[in-house]
């Protein structure tokens, strides 16, 4: 944790106000112990008329240090997301063996002992040169966030909304939807229909989640969409739930971006760690696999696919499926090659990328036709992996087809000969 993230954090210690008595931390063992620094200088605020002539840190101002670091150590050991509200309700056994002057260098250990319920037993020891000043063991009470709703907001009554979870100024939330824990839902948001939402998903003004579909054959029927957690729908994006022709169900995985304007139709499938530029389009029942990017003003075709780890350049139209790991760019679309640049970043060996681009020499560059061209990588040894088995089995798959058009002699492979 940096020194600018722990006032952020200590906001969630009731009643700190007006002092911060931790300057750094030093040591730190998520779930168990923490280790921090508190300067001690006479321009602190809490000496001014207190002794005078003669400063001294109040002993009480010792116990609320170590509690505002029992305070960093519980929030943060749910790997930094907000655990709710901490207090201090008790103190038990506390000595104090020394004075403390400006100057001095106070040295705050934590250690969590014993729950039970809400409640956790921490000991604190606090030094001073390695010199024992005081020592007490510490309840402290972990109470779950409420919810922040703006007064202008309309919220139905049967709608479930999670701990933590901020809604906006008049943002509307329909009766059969549920959200998660610590979301952010923005002002003049509409959330409606049968829809779920995860925990800590953000959405930003004017958005509009899980309305029906734009589809004629709609009746009404009561469809659904689905949605994990930690994704972000920014301004105007626009989710449509399912229809009954197409599973009932519009579905979102989790860790996504929907940039301005992108649009989601009803009964799309979409993985996880996806990105969609600004006003990126589906139509119905399209599935996008996980880390795959859909470019800005980019369309895709109802019915089609969208391959892990394919890159959908801008303003392009997909009317088949778009290959995994490829780049795909144009009107109609036509494959450039690898996502070399994004595979990397995600971790794929040069090996890895290496034996990607022979098995799409195969399908671009030889004269087999598509059948003939994954036999010969089946065959051949030194494409055995997981990746370019998966990339055979989308290919046999499809059922509207996949873009295997060449897109010129700029792509990636192209350059490699």
């Amino acid at each position: 944790m940096t020194p600018a993230g722990i006032p952020r954090v200590l906001d969630r210690l009731r009643d700190r106000y007006p002092s911060l008595l931790v300057d750094r931390i030093d040591e730190h063992e998520p779930g168990r112990r923490m280790v921090a620094v508190k300067n001690v200088t006479v321009n602190e605020e809490f000496f001014q008329g207190h002794y005078p002539g003669t400063p001294l840190l109040p002993a009480v101002l010792t116990i609320e240090a170590l509690a505002q670091v029992a305070t960093l150590l519980i929030i943060e050991e749910r790997s930094g997301r907000p655990a709710g509200h901490v207090s201090l309700r008790g103190v038990n056994r506390a000595k104090f063996r020394r004075q403390v002057v400006p100057g001095d260098r106070l040295r705050l250990e934590v250690t969590i002992g014993r729950r039970i319920g809400p409640l956790v037993h921490v000991d604190g020891l606090a030094l001073v040169d390695d010199q024992t000043v005081a020592e007490a063991e510490l309840l402290i009470a972990v109470r779950p966030d409420g919810t922040d709703i703006d007064q202008t907001a309309r919220v139905h009554p049967s709608a479930r909304v999670g701990a933590g979870t901020i809604v906006g100024p008049h943002a509307v939330v329909g009766p059969k939807v549920t959200i998660g824990e610590h979301c952010r839902i923005g002002a003049s948001c509409v959330i409606d229909g049968n829809t779920t939402i995860g925990n800590e998903t953000e959405i930003f003004p004017f958005a509009s989640i899980g309305l029906p579909p734009q589809d004629l054959k709609y009746r009404g029927e009561d469809t659904r969409l689905v949605i994990g957690a930690r994704n972000i729908f920014r301004e105007f994006v626009t989710i449509n739930r399912g229809t009954a022709g197409g599973g009932g169900q519009t579905e979102i995985g989790d860790d996504n971006l929907f940039m301005a304007y992108a649009h989601v139709a009803h009964d799309c499938h979409i993985g996880h760690h996806t990105i969609f530029g600004n006003a990126a389009t589906l139509g119905g029942h399209v599935t996008v696999e996980d880390y795959a990017t859909i470019s800005a003003y980019s369309g895709v075709h109802q019915f089609c696919r969208v391959g892990r780890h394919a890159f959908i350049g801008g303003y392009s139209v997909v009317t088949k499926d778009a290959l995994p790991f490829a780049k795909s760019v144009g009107n109609r679309a036509r494959v450039y090659g690898v996502n070399k640049i994004g595979l990397i970043r995600r971790g794929f060996t040069e090996a890895r990328v290496g034996q990607l681009k022979r098995a799409y020499r195969y399908l671009l560059q030889s004269k087999l036709n598509t059948t003939q061209a994954l036999q010969q990588i089946e065959q051949d040894p030194t494409l055995a992996c997981d990746e370019v088995g998966y990339l055979v089995e989308f290919i046999r798959t499809a059922t509207r087809g996949v873009i295997l058009r060449r897109g010129g002699r700029r792509s990636d492979d192209a350059a490699d000969e």
